[in-house]
């Protein structure tokens, strides 16, 4: 008999019953054991039953009383924050930062750990888990999983990196290491697929199925989302959008002989931080970093119109190739670039992609702008610790 034809036992009805119910909790806040029956259409008998397990399991705990009925005040009961947290950490090419969320998804404590001087990856982020969960008062054994979101490719087959920008120290087999090193599971994705996880889940494309992502920073990358899943190619090179080929900008003699120094392809070149801050440098809107001075010509009005101008032809270039292959209905511009753009910049790569090309996706500027990778790599954690405890059937079943 094929499984997806088992009959439901009772122990996976419970797991079923024990499920919906913590969903309901999180999603609509204290709730009486009359209410989630009503709401789950148990009896009240099988949902007294239900919080029951879920008290013995300590996933829930009364938190106070609904007074107003005949006879005692209803108990209300929530799930515990405290049963499971995550850590998510992003890494950059000057530090680490990691961040810790109890099951809920609340976001329990944020630390930063520089990056320079330090020759030992798994030292570096074993400081910044072990600090993060210490912060959070998060006991180990309640810490499920650890998710890394870092810049270059993640191996779709072994989840190991393959190549990580900027990160010379950091190396195939690092995955192991870490997983044995923190007695967790640990998992590694890449920083703008993580990005766009957090754009899906919390910003500018809850509710699409279908949509693209493009990050514009110091280097550029692309994440692709379809039919609600990340697309991340056959070896995960998937997004690696900056180097495509664009008019204006030299070819890679060799795109196999990658630079520490970051992307070299023709649409790094022109979209870049550093090439925005040339840019628009050129146009009299000088300053140290590429956002501050794209920020500048924007708070300028019409004199920094041309800025943006030039900067939307250029980025239209990248859209323009992805959306006559994909046809997304959405595009997110994210990175310090995209958020300093902001609805100016947006709304000119639009105009511009509607005027090169068939298709005519709404351009965003992300509704995620404070740390996007952190976020994503937090959200992925705690979907799949739900996932692993909510659907864990109960031993005593």
């Amino acid at each position: 008999m094929s499984p997806a034809r088992l009959p439901g036992t009772p122990s996976l009805l419970r797991a079923i019953n024990d499920r919906a119910a913590l969903e309901l909790l999180l999603d609509k806040g204290p709730l009486t054991r009359a209410q989630l029956g009503e709401l789950t259409g148990l009896s009240k008998v099988t949902a007294s039953q239900l919080v029951e397990r879920l008290e013995e399991r300590q996933l829930v705990a009364r938190v106070g009383e609904l007074a107003g009925g005949r006879g005692p005040n209803a108990q209300l009961y929530a799930v515990v924050p405290s049963s499971a947290y995550v850590i998510g950490v992003e890494v950059g090419p000057t530090q680490v930062v990691a961040a810790s969320a109890d099951i809920t998804g609340a976001v329990t404590s944020r630390v930063e750990v520089t990056t320079r001087g330090a020759d030992d990856p798994v030292g570096l982020v074993h400081n910044a888990v072990i600090e993060a969960a210490t912060q959070a008062q998060a006991p180990w054994d309640r810490v499920r999983r650890v998710v890394l979101g870092t810049p270059g490719l993640v191996d779709p087959a072994t989840g190991d990196i393959a190549f990580a920008v900027d990160l010379p120290k950091w190396h195939h087999g690092l995955l192991a290491a870490l997983r044995s090193d923190l007695d967790r599971p640990v998992a590694f994705e890449n920083d703008v697929n993580l990005a766009a996880i957090a754009e899906a889940r919390v910003g500018a494309a809850r509710g699409v199925d279908d949509f693209v992502l493009i990050w514009l920073s110091r280097g550029v990358g692309l994440a692709v989302v379809l039919g609600g899943k990340l697309h991340r190619g056959h070896s995960g090179g998937a997004g690696e959008i900056g180097y495509l080929p664009v008019p204006g900008a030299p070819l890679p003699d060799d795109a196999r002989q990658r630079s520490h120094r970051g992307l070299t392809g023709s649409f790094q070149r022109t979209v870049s931080a550093e090439a925005v801050r040339d840019m628009a440098g050129a146009a009299g809107f000088g300053s140290a970093t590429g956002a501050a001075a794209l920020e500048a010509a924007v708070a300028a009005g019409v004199d920094g119109e041309p800025v943006l101008d030039e900067l939307a032809r250029r980025v239209a270039l990248g859209v323009v190739a992805v959306c006559v292959v994909l046809d997304p209905s959405l595009v997110v511009l994210a990175g310090d670039i995209g958020s300093a753009g902001g609805a100016a910049l947006a709304s000119r790569v639009q105009e511009q992609v509607a005027r090169l090309a068939p298709v005519s996706p709404t351009v965003v500027t992300t509704q995620v702008p404070q740390d996007p990778v952190l976020r994503g790599a937090l959200l992925t954690g705690v979907a799949s610790t739900r996932e692993e405890v909510f659907t864990t059937t109960p031993a005593s079943a």
